[in-house]
């Protein structure tokens, strides 16, 4: 008991308390008492608060300011916006007419049925049929950001992310498996249709997608199905599955609506013509 009251008595040091009983008697400590001390400390304080009441001055009179501008731009997008929403509907107004004067003018030549088959094959009309429908995502642990926010970077390496190769590798497994039609994520492809990677997004015909990729191909839905996964192609993407966890979900659905694409501009190419024909 008598260790525990000597503690108890004596909680601080006695060098400690003996400073301190020093710098009291020095007048070292507490406030400032010399009357250069008080008004450095004034100064001080007066300053702080300038610095204090200017810099929140300056943000009120600046606030208004910026809420111009950025009302100002948000107008400026909307008004951008719907200037370009109303030149594609004029867009497919066009091709709708120039779809409609093609079939006029085949329908007069006795050759709409090829007409049909060419749009069909190359991507210019809408098409619906049985298919497969093929799901490849990026590994569960992998920030996909499926909300539509764009992936964060982490290198475009093998890391769980699906890469532009990979989707290259699944469209040209189902072409060769007999796909007669296929799109991404809604994005109709063509024979001139690229698909590439710019940093960690993956594009199609220049335009970013976000995991998962949806891809759609039409054909005969359990063939299709089944020539796809025994093919090279088929067997890359569950090595890959099982490698580095990229998800790929499969089935074969009755009826697939995949859009007509956007543009088909031919530059180069020309038709040829039979002999004996004009």
């Amino acid at each position: 008991m008598s260790l525990l009251t000597n503690v108890m008595d004596h909680s601080l040091d006695d060098g400690y308390a003996e400073a301190a009983a020093r710098k009291r008697a020095d007048g070292a400590g507490g406030l400032p008492r010399t009357v250069r001390a008080k008004l450095g400390l004034a100064a001080g304080l007066v300053l702080a608060a300038l610095v204090v009441t200017v810099g929140a001055a300056q943000a009120r009179v600046t606030a208004p300011v910026i809420a111009k501008e950025r009302g100002e731009l948000v107008d400026r997008i909307e008004d951008e916006t719907a200037a370009a929403d109303k030149l594609e509907k004029s867009v497919d107004g066009l091709r709708d007419d120039v779809d409609a004067r093609q079939r006029e003018a085949l329908e007069k030549s006795g050759d709409a049925d090829r007409s049909d088959l060419v749009g069909v094959l190359s991507g210019a009309v809408a098409v619906h049929g049985p298919g497969v429908k093929l799901v490849v995502d990026d590994a569960e642990e992998v920030d996909s950001a499926g909300d539509g926010r764009p992936r964060g970077t982490s290198g475009f390496s093998d890391t769980g992310r699906v890469r532009d190769r990979d989707m290259q590798r699944v469209v040209n497994g189902l072409w060769e498996s007999g796909a007669e039609a296929i799109s991404v994520n809604g994005q109709r492809l063509t024979a001139l249709s690229a698909i590439r990677a710019a940093g960690d997004a993956v594009l199609v015909d220049n335009r970013p997608l976000v995991p998962p990729y949806t891809v759609l191909a039409v054909g005969d839905g359990k063939d299709l199905s089944r020539r796809f996964q025994d093919s090279a192609d088929g067997l890359y993407l569950n090595a890959i599955q099982e490698s580095y966890g990229i998800r790929t979900a499969i089935s074969v659905a009755g009826d697939l609506r995949l859009p007509a694409a956007p543009s088909v501009i031919v530059r180069t190419a020309q038709p040829i013509t039979e002999k004996g024909t004009s």
